[in-house]
Formats: C-alpha cells, sequence, structure tokens
C-alpha cells in the first residue's frame, strides 16, 4: 500500500479531472490517479465502484466513496479544512452532501468541463486495468 492517501478519479471525465485539479490546491498530500491507469487490485478496489465515484482510499486500505471521499480528503487537509470535513462526515449533513454528489454524477456531462466519456452510460463505461 502507498505512504499517503490516493485520490482515485476518472480520468476520461473533463469535469472529475478539472475537480481533481481544484482538490489538489488544497494544502494536502495525496497521490491523484485516474483509475484508467491504477492497478485496482493493488488499491483493493472494486472495479465497478471505481467507475461509479471518486475514491480516498487511506494508506491503511480505508477506501472512503462519492462525498465522504471529499470529506475525507479534506479532513486530511491542514489549517481549517479538517473542520469542514467533519461537519461534511456529520449524518444528516452526510446524507444531503450524497444526495447532491449522486445528483452532480449523474449530470457530470453537463457541467463545464464535460467531455464525451461523461456521457456514455455505464454499460459502456471502458473496464479498468485489473
Amino acid at each position: 500500500m502507498p505512504t499517503r492517501p490516493t485520490l482515485l478519479y476518472d480520468g476520461d471525465c473533463g469535469f472529475c479531472t478539472r475537480s481533481v485539479r481544484v482538490a489538489l490546491r488544497l494544502p494536502v498530500a495525496v497521490t491523484p490517479l485516474p483509475w484508467q491507469a491504477a492497478d485496482l487490485a493493488a488499491l483493493g478496489v472494486d472495479a465497478a465502484r471505481a467507475r461509479g465515484q471518486v475514491l480516498f482510499i487511506e494508506p491503511s486500505g480505508r477506501v472512503h466513496g462519492g462525498a465522504m471521499a471529499v470529506a475525507a480528503l479534506l479532513r486530511r487537509s491542514r489549517g481549517l479544512w479538517p473542520v469542514a470535513g467533519a461537519v461534511l462526515a456529520l449524518p444528516v449533513v452526510r446524507t444531503v452532501a450524497a444526495a447532491v454528489y449522486r445528483t452532480v454524477s449523474a449530470n457530470r456531462h453537463r457541467l463545464p468541463g464535460a467531455t464525451p466519456a461523461c456521457r456514455l452510460p455505464r454499460e459502456q463505461w471502458p473496464a479498468p486495468r485489473e
């Protein structure tokens, strides 16, 4: 396992790639990696999950997905960001954050930076390298 967290995202999606670039401006040590180039088995991640949501993989192997991946990233940052991550993980906020994440994910092809790959139905998504 890596010694720093891995941020696994859809490298074919322009919106996702831009979002990761914004996240990398945070004061946090994380390794960004498109799932298309990842050794998913070594990361302990299921291919369907890697295709379906952003993943934050801790060095211990614990995996956070979707909105909770964002919360985990914020909690590992410096400054006041960990407070935002903790708030995002609160039960009521977590439920709302998950709904917002699902809505954004389902409509990412309509958002700035979208690419044709964002528009593909799930059954046509490329298979990850195993």
